[in-house]
């Protein structure tokens, strides 16, 4: 857990001034745009700055901010090739956490990033947006989502669960057990998906028509989705793969492969068409949702059920959802009819 320095902790910093200008800048801070970030990069938009200045600053503005050694050795490697990331940055001789932090100190005080950054926080230069959508979903998660985006962080996913609610990105990576991989996790799973999710709330506004419809989820409890939820009248079928033998419901068969991306996708498409029989739905909400899918589950492979219940004898659902065996990420679709 790697926390900010003085000048970083509050997210309604104002960006620093005084000192002379940099020689060059190449990020600019009016190009900073990005609400979110959108890719699993560890530098969002709003703090590219950072990387400006270290790839930008003379050694003597360097050295107000680092000492003369480090100055040079971020001097000599650009030489080669610009800094692109935190990662890159700490792969220079001497940089660390605490390096980084003067660098985003330095890139503050210079006006290359504002307000609208935190600062670094575990490896990650993190957005104000960013923050907030890290919060609301640490408050909000369900318990068995949560473990599954963090997998390798069982006492880390407890111990937030323990804690909440939080009510800053600062006390989420204070949190023992959250390291820089678990709040990058944490980032990616409320941040990357916002295209899908756009069309998934479209779908479900589409999808209902009063005597069925179809309904979409992103973030779901899948535990409770398959230990039962008021399914008491009638299960009809219940097929499940990849979950561990206790999560599966008495009755349910299990088959011996995962599901795969195309089995993913091929569901979701079904579930946006049957939504979407009057192309009410807007041609680029559908387009740019499909397509955030396809780079969130390319290559992966996921958990998951399929099963029909039926509340009473005049309604029924058929349900499948999935869940990415390493990060957590989560689709749900339910398609149903009522009398």
């Amino acid at each position: 857990m790697r926390r900010l320095g003085h000048a970083l902790v509050s997210l309604s910093l104002l960006a620093g001034c005084g000192g002379p200008e940099l020689e060059s800048s190449a990020e600019p801070l009016a190009q900073q745009q990005a609400a979110l970030t959108t890719r699993d990069v560890d530098v969002a938009p709003e703090c590219q700055g950072i990387l400006g200045f270290a790839n930008t600053a003379s050694f003597q503005t360097l050295n107000q901010y680092v000492p003369s050694n480090v100055a040079n050795n971020l001097i000599a490697r650009r030489a080669t090739s610009p800094f692109v990331s935190l990662t890159d940055l700490s792969s220079v001789s001497l940089v660390g956490p605490a390096r980084l932090e003067q660098l985003a100190t330095g890139a503050r005080a210079k006006g290359l990033i504002g307000a609208s950054c935190v600062g670094i926080l575990d490896g990650l230069a993190l957005s104000t947006d960013d923050a907030a959508a890290i919060v609301s979903l640490v408050n909000g998660i369900s318990d068995s989502e949560l473990h599954d985006v963090l997998p390798n962080a069982w006492n880390g996913a407890s111990n937030l669960l323990n804690l909440r609610p939080f009510t800053s990105v600062q006390a989420i990576a204070n949190v023992s057990g959250i390291s820089d991989v678990s709040l990058r996790n944490l980032r990616n799973s409320a941040t990357l998906s916002r295209p899908l999710e756009a069309l998934i709330s479209a779908v479900n506004t589409a999808g209902d028509r009063g005597h069925g419809g179809t309904r979409m989820e992103r973030h779901f409890d899948w535990w409770q989705t398959v230990v039962g939820d008021g399914r008491a009248y009638r299960v009809g079928r219940f097929e499940c793969f990849g979950l561990e033998a206790s999560s599966v419901p008495h009755g349910a068969t299990v088959r011996p492969y995962l599901a795969t991306a195309a089995e993913v996708r091929a569901e979701v498409d079904s579930t946006v068409k049957s939504a979407n029989g009057n192309n009410q739905i807007p041609a680029s909400v559908v387009s740019v949702g499909m397509a955030n899918l396809d780079e969130r589950i390319t290559g992966r492979t996921f958990k998951g059920c399929y099963y029909s219940y039926a509340k009473d004898p005049w309604s029924g659902n058929s349900v499948a959802f999935f869940v990415d065996t390493q990060n957590g990420f989560s689709v749900l679709t339910d398609t149903y009819w009522v009398e």
